[in-house]
Formats: structure tokens, C-alpha cells, sequence
């Protein structure tokens, strides 16, 4: 899955699930002039297409891979007749969907009371626990598209965190340096998603 790749537009079907191995897929909701904001990260956590298991043939959120990696593709029909048989896929799933479900709420919430460089802690830390390395590729114009701010105010927020100490900024690379900084830095939205998580899909291991 290339970076940019479009793996669904709102209102249009679903022709597969997607079960990322790498990479991260960025689910966000489009405005009518164009405008969009990030409702939530999927990654090696999880699957896209949710809805097709949900009852639904489509959706409204705009489904773009962010990072590069990979992912199983798989056909609709054959995942529903799986799903259909009330085993362990209709268990995780739905317990997935619930944890996407909370990241969406939390997300809003966040957006509209914690201050932006809390936010882009959790941007980050969301993200970062999703890849294997600890560098991001992103220029600050696309960090302020997912999370529907103006560049300047990425600009700044990003530029405290950079003089803390806590990441490295530099032609669209953003490289962690101290990561539990980062999380002492982070708002409790960041926490509540992880541990929403892990009470709902704890580790087979």
C-alpha cells in the first residue's frame, strides 16, 4: 500500500478488507469545500472496511494510506460467511470496532479541549505505535490536513516540542528522541485509547 493510496472515498463501496501488517491508513471525514480531519489511525491494530461486517456496503469517512506498508486483502463475501459463524473473527471484530469507536470519540473530544501541541502528541504517539522505526515521514502541511488546524499553528506547536527535546524536525521527517517525554507531554486522551485497547484485544501472547 503506497503512500497516498486511496483505499476507499466516502460513499463508495467497499470491494475488499484490509488487514494492515505495516504502514499506517488514515480514516478521515471530508467537508464539502474540500477540508477534511482525521477521525482515526488504522494500523497492524486492526482492520479497514469495519463497516462492510456492520450491515453497511459503504462509508463516510475517506480511507488514505499515510505511511507506506502492506496489508492482507481479502474478499468481502468470503470474510462475512467467517463472521457469520460467530467464532473468533466476529469476536475480534467486534471488539474492534468498539476500540475504533472509542478512538473516534476521543479524538473528538481532544480536538476540542486539550491545546494543539497535546494533540499532536497524541498524533504522534498513535502513530509511532503503529511502525517499526521511530521516524515519521510527514511534511507539517499534511500533519495540519489530517488534523484540519492551519500549518502555522503545526509550525509552532511542533517547534516547542522540537526545543524540549522531545522529537527532531527536518524536511518532512519527524524523528522521536524521548518518547516518555512525549507521553508526559501527551493529554490523557492518548491513554485512554491505548488502555481501551488492550481491555478489548489484549495480546494472544
Amino acid at each position: 500500500m503506497p503512500a497516498g493510496w486511496v483505499v476507499c472515498e466516502p460513499g463508495s463501496n467497499f470491494d475488499a478488507l484490509y488487514f494492515p501488517t505495516s504502514g499506517v491508513v488514515s480514516l478521515l471525514h471530508m467537508m464539502e469545500n474540500g477540508s477534511a480531519a482525521e477521525a482515526a489511525v488504522v494500523g497492524n491494530d486492526g482492520m479497514v472496511g469495519i463497516s462492510l461486517l456492520m450491515g453497511g456496503q459503504s462509508t463516510t469517512s475517506c480511507a488514505i494510506v499515510q505511511h507506506a506498508g502492506h496489508a492482507y486483502r481479502l474478499k468481502p463475501r468470503e470474510v462475512r460467511a467467517e463472521f457469520a459463524l460467530g467464532g473468533r473473527l466476529q469476536h475480534l471484530a467486534l471488539h474492534y470496532a468498539q476500540s475504533l469507536l472509542t478512538q473516534m470519540a476521543q479524538t473528538t473530544v481532544c480536538c476540542r479541549h486539550h491545546r494543539l501541541d497535546q494533540q499532536l502528541c497524541r498524533w504522534l504517539l498513535l502513530r509511532l505505535d503503529l511502525l517499526a522505526d521511530e521516524d515519521l515521514l510527514m511534511t507539517q502541511e499534511q500533519i495540519a490536513n489530517t488534523m484540519g488546524v492551519r500549518r502555522e499553528a503545526v509550525t509552532e506547536a511542533a517547534g516547542r516540542l522540537q526545543n524540549e527535546g522531545l522529537i527532531q524536525y527536518s524536511r518532512g521527517r519527524i524523528g522521536l528522541l524521548d518518547r516518555a517525554g512525549l507521553e508526559l507531554r501527551v493529554c490523557e486522551c492518548y491513554d485512554v485509547v491505548r488502555q481501551e485497547y488492550r481491555r478489548l484485544l489484549p495480546d494472544p501472547t
